[in-house]
């Protein structure tokens, strides 16, 4: 489904777009997963290389995939006291000139996120596009206190998830497209590759009504989600053997430039029990269905559809999880190993892995071998191993400790990954 239309409010000749405005062009579209592919096909074609950032979400990997993409990967920042990777730095993007263009993720399915107007000046020095995939920040252009918004910021494409942090109907996504270095018709033309041909009037419609109630009342409305999250995280900080994140946690040379106050990162790790084993047990116990589960975290999200009657019921549940924490499951031993053993060698374009002649093999039998399937642990769904990629025995094993430890890996062609899908 795609539809094009005005911006709802732009600025005149010669003057700045107003904070919480719109860009020039908007695209709906069914889903970011599909938003982000057609990005990608507008800056880069088949065998031409682009830059991405290894913690992209798996969908930017079946954007690769499809037209046979060269990706040139640039590696995250490792976090080794919190074990979770940040965005990576803008001047790592700036090793690559021959790239057509770039694509980041921020906010990070942490809420964190990188420096955008350093990152789209690296790009454009070099006159090539940058590409945000910024599913998570669809509440970003409304508020002052929130992360920069990637249009602001002066990416060329920017793709958004409605359906996540604003009102949308599940599959909402939207383009945001400013500046002259990837064509309106060619963006559109890209699109109806993936875009489906019996729109839904009523996804069309949650969008327009979204886009009215931010211009006309998005400040307002977010200075009172601001406020909710700000107490909540107090309140959260009182429970014994929790400990919700925040900027001074995520942000700092090294780490995440900015960081997104409504994302509710938990750490749960002083409970002796994990964030898989917490997600299930108030999942089973409350209802409740966290955004996000790691070995030591669960993340929860708050929106402008919040009030005092939800977060009050997720107190009272975390209130509760820290009182029967005994009753859970202990925390798993995980094997993580350092950045540089989990990177693996780029041996093959992810296309010609997924597409050729495979076989199933032992994953004892792995290491060595080409990977010819996603390996993605879900949520957040960032690929631990893609297509084209040389598996090495790190990386299995870390996989398997994860399947132990509550990890889910449902992309693989063995979910148990008893067997890995390789190249012949």
């Amino acid at each position: 489904m795609n539809h094009w239309q005005e911006p709802f409010s732009s600025p005149a000749p010669g003057q700045e777009r107003p904070h919480g405005s719109f860009s020039d062009v908007l695209l709906h579209l069914s889903g970011s997963s599909l938003s982000v592919k057609a990005s990608m096909l507008s800056v880069a074609e088949p065998h031409e290389k682009l830059l991405i950032g290894r913690d992209t979400h798996k969908s930017v990997v079946a954007g690769l995939i499809l037209p046979g993409i060269c990706p040139v990967w640039v590696e995250p920042q490792w976090d080794e006291k919190m074990h979770l990777a940040h965005p990576p730095a803008p001047e790592a993007f700036a090793e690559h000139p021959d790239a057509k263009g770039a694509l980041v993720v921020t906010p990070t399915p942490y809420g964190t996120c990188t420096d955008l107007a350093a990152l789209a000046r690296v790009c454009h020095e070099h006159g090539k596009p940058l590409i945000v995939d910024e599913a998570w920040g669809a509440h970003l252009p409304f508020h002052p206190d929130l992360p920069t918004w990637a249009m602001d910021a002066g990416a060329d494409v920017c793709v958004t998830s409605i359906h996540k942090m604003g009102s949308g109907l599940e599959q909402s996504s939207v383009f945001h497209l400013q500046g002259d270095l990837i064509a309106p018709e060619l963006l559109k033309e890209r699109a109806d590759l993936f875009s489906t041909t019996s729109p839904s009037v009523l996804v069309h419609a949650t969008l327009d009504g979204w886009r009215r109630q931010m211009v006309e009342h998005g400040h307002a409305i977010h200075d009172g989600t601001l406020a909710l999250a700000k107490a909540t995280r107090a309140r959260i900080e009182e429970i014994g053997g929790l400990h919700v994140h925040g900027r001074d946690d995520f942000c700092g040379p090294g780490r995440a430039f900015d960081a997104d106050p409504l994302q509710l990162m938990v750490e749960v790790r002083d409970l002796s029990t994990g964030g898989y084993q917490a997600a299930d047990w108030l999942r089973e116990q409350h209802q409740i269905n966290v955004g996000l589960s790691d070995h030591r975290r669960i993340g929860v999200q708050l929106t402008h559809a919040d009030d005092e009657h939800s977060t009050d019921r997720l107190l009272r549940a975390l209130h509760d999880l820290a009182e029967r924490a005994t009753e859970l499951p202990p925390a798993p031993r995980l094997r993580i190993p350092p950045p540089s053993e989990l990177r693996l060698e780029q041996a093959l374009l992810p296309r010609d892995a997924f597409f050729g002649p495979v076989e199933h093999v032992p994953w004892q039998q792995a290491s060595g071998r080409i990977n010819a399937e996603l390996l993605t642990p879900y949520p957040p769904g960032i690929p631990a191993a893609l297509p084209g990629e040389r598996l090495n025995r790190d990386v299995l094993e870390c996989l398997h400790s994860g399947l132990e430890g509550g990890m889910v890996i449902p992309d693989a062609a063995d979910p148990s990954l008893k067997t890995v899908r390789v190249v012949a």
